[in-house]
């Protein structure tokens, strides 16, 4: 941990130029005493630091210190640091050390190139907090000690002891061979083997985990992208599904088509709107999702599902019919 942090001393008085003891030892999160006794490092290292006395001094490295990092167009250089801006590392536990490695790339590239790349990067956005209806994106809070267990076992190719809390029922320790990680929206999961079995397990929901020595029955080489896209159709097409027939504004199918399973027969209805046979993954998302189109659309069957958007409309009728 000491050689990142010297590194990474350096690299900040290279970007920044002078800086004093405090600056450095906020921007690293340890104390002033520690940078100065890492100053004693680099100096007898062979860096070329030096100390600056005064209102205005701090520590600094001669101007013509330099690293040189060859081979990189300014289109590379850019998909780098865009990427560093993924939040993806920080919910795997590498937010430190995604810092530290694009800031060892950017003071790496040639002087032009690093300017016309950091600036470029300032005018990309990847993946906002809020969208623009200001709905914020929760990230998951997974504690490092947890996720750092998962990802060593994972690099590892090592078996995995988890205490796992899967919706309603009570936390279970289980023994699993990890195939991978996977972020999605901020939300974390890890890929495993339980046997001959495919299991798909939310990393916040681990509420422990212990690498073993054992190695894990696994694959040597996997497609995440494939596997994903396997399990979120196993996901989808599992459990007790809801087949409707709506009618729908033609206008407004795609909206419509957009929140359902599966479409399994469509045609013209006799004033212009289109007929459906839709299917929901369950009663729930059936509910859930004909309401949030009920001002362009008429579900024609089952009973309950109009019996329940009834009582729905009914609520929020009573609700609103009196001034307050």
């Amino acid at each position: 941990m000491r050689a990142d942090r010297l590194v990474s001393l350096v690299l900040l008085l290279r970007q920044r130029g002078r800086m004093t003891a405090d600056s450095l030892a906020r921007e690293l999160e340890v104390s002033t005493r520690t940078v100065l006794r890492d100053m004693e490092a680099l100096s007898a290292a062979g860096v070329p630091v030096y100390a600056e006395r005064g209102r205005h001094g701090g520590f600094a490295l001669l101007p013509d210190f330099q690293t040189a990092l060859t081979g990189l167009n300014h289109d590379e250089a850019l998909a780098l640091l865009v990427a560093g801006s993924r939040r993806g590392a920080q919910l795997f536990g590498l937010g430190s050390a995604l810092a530290s490695a694009m800031l060892k790339v950017v003071d790496a590239l040639p002087e032009g190139l690093r300017d016309t790349a950091a600036g470029a990067a300032q005018r990309l956005l990847v993946d906002p907090e809020t969208d623009l209806l200001s709905r914020r994106v929760a990230p998951e809070e997974v504690p490092e000690s947890i996720v750092a267990e998962v990802r060593r076992a994972v690099f590892a190719g090592h078996r995995l002891r988890i205490h796992y809390e899967a919706v309603g029922r009570p936390p279970k320790w289980r023994t699993v061979d990890p195939i991978g990680l996977v972020t999605v929206r901020d939300q974390g999961y890890l890929l495993a083997k339980r046997g001959a079995e495919d299991r798909t397990y939310r990393l916040c929901r681990v509420l422990a985990a212990e690498e073993l020595d054992e190695a894990a029955q696994r694959p040597e080489t996997v497609d995440l992208d494939r596997a994903w896209r396997d399990r979120n159709a196993r996901f989808r097409t599992g459990g007790d599904r809801s087949a409707v027939l709506i009618r729908v504004d033609p206008a407004h199918r795609e909206q419509v088509v957009g929140t359902v399973l599966a479409v399994r027969a469509e045609e013209p209805d006799a004033d212009g709107w289109l007929r459906l046979n839709v299917e929901f993954q369950d009663a729930r998302h059936a509910e859930w999702a004909v309401w949030q189109h009920a001002m362009y659309s008429e579900v024609l069957a089952p009973q309950w599902l109009r019996t329940a958007l009834h009582d729905r409309a009914a609520m929020v009728a009573s609700r609103y019919g009196t001034p307050t």
